[in-house]
């Protein structure tokens, strides 16, 4: 009961529609009616600029870390439970809550900035590998979709290597719910993988949003 008690509590703090509300409050527009229609980082870059978009990113990040580790830290008990098991588990509700949000009608981000929040807390080395990975596909692309599919994908297999090359060990269950997740990953940017096959998946730079919002007000 205590661990559900810790979930939901995950949950609805990852739910929280940061993109939504500084749309809202500082441009009085929904972020998911424009771009590629999701309430996440990237999107609010290129709907509202570059300044909101990391914020969003930064504040979506710290979900991840917030209930990975805060909220475990909680005075409810592990019910028997592995503290590292406890952290996936509260990290996974936050990236349901961002992906699902109940404040925002269940239309929320993909869920990558969290998710990316929550590993960072649990396996820095294979985070940072992933990051690499992703700061140089977009170099090279400039497609935010796809770099993040490179990133995530890298986690589970880095997570071997890390396991089998040092002396950092993390449970086999991590691994596989990095894979679930994954697979989670590449549901929620379907949309994306369809765009970058036929060649329309917009850059980051480069889309006029913000400038046409901008002269709207």
């Amino acid at each position: 009961m205590n661990i559900a008690i810790l979930v939901v509590v995950s949950y609805l703090i990852g739910a929280v529609p940061i993109a939504v509300i500084i749309g809202k409050v500082f441009r009085n527009t929904d972020v998911r009616q424009h771009g590629s229609g999701n309430a996440g980082a990237t999107n609010t870059w290129r709907v509202l600029g570059w300044k909101a978009g990391i914020i969003v990113l930064i504040i979506d990040m710290a979900k991840g870390v917030v209930t990975t580790t805060l909220v475990p830290m909680l005075p409810l008990g592990f019910g028997g439970l592995p503290p590292e098991l406890v952290a996936i588990l509260c990290g996974l509700a936050a990236v349901t809550g961002h992906v699902f949000p109940i404040y925002a009608g269940f239309r929320g981000g993909k869920g990558v900035a969290t998710a990316t929040g929550m590993l960072a807390a649990i396996a820095p080395v294979s985070v940072g590998i992933a990051v690499g990975v992703f700061g140089i596909t977009l170099v090279l692309f400039r497609r935010v979709s796809l770099s993040s599919i490179a990133g995530v994908l890298t986690i589970p297999l880095s997570l071997v290597l890390v396991n089998r090359y040092t002396t950092i060990h993390h449970h086999a269950l991590l691994i596989w719910l990095t894979i679930v997740l994954c697979i989670f990953i590449l549901f929620t940017h379907r949309g994306n993988i369809s765009r970058l096959v036929r060649g329309k998946e917009q850059p980051l730079l480069g889309t006029q949003f913000s400038k046409r919002i901008g002269r709207r007000k």
